[in-house]
């Protein structure tokens, strides 16, 4: 029994030296990394921008929107102080917290296969918006509104400078 007592004495001097070594835990505060807290919203805005500047960027891709679109960004970006050509002009984005849908309304070059175009266009939107963003891309809808055929003219001459 005197072992035991003794074994006993031992092993509660031995544990009284630890707390002091176990006490100076580094307490974090907030918990967790801090890349996971709070919350990033992304506008439907930046996801129509980035979506635009890769539509535009496929080969058989004259420009974007309908004709009416067209015309009316035509008049705002020659009026003064109007801005500048509208990237999101054809494109419409609906922005969840996880997922995005998108609708795009281009005009195709004459002579491209239009499918083709299509399928490059889905392609290079769904990589770039979910790159940047990090949301799914659920789907792409893409109406092509019109052909520019060669000998057409464009509706937006580049500026004349006098």
């Amino acid at each position: 029994m005197t072992d035991m007592t003794q074994q006993n004495r031992t092993q509660s001097t031995e544990s009284a030296a630890e707390p002091s070594v176990q006490t100076r835990k580094t307490t974090r505060r907030g918990g967790g990394d801090p890349a996971t807290r709070g919350r990033t919203t992304i506008a439907d805005g930046v996801v129509e921008k980035i979506a635009g500047m890769a539509a535009r960027d496929v080969l058989g891709v004259h420009a974007m929107g309908g004709g009416l679109s067209r015309t009316f960004g035509a008049v705002r970006d020659r009026v003064p102080g109007g801005g500048s050509k509208s990237v999101t002009r054809g494109v419409k984005a609906e922005v969840g917290e996880v997922q995005t849908a998108l609708d795009l309304e281009i005009v195709v070059d004459y002579g491209v296969s239009i499918g083709d175009v299509a399928k490059a266009v889905r392609e290079n939107v769904v990589a770039a918006v979910e790159r940047m963003t990090g949301l799914e891309v659920v789907e792409v809808n893409i109406a092509v509104s019109d052909v520019k055929l060669p000998e057409e003219e464009d509706e937006e001459p580049e500026p004349r400078i006098q």
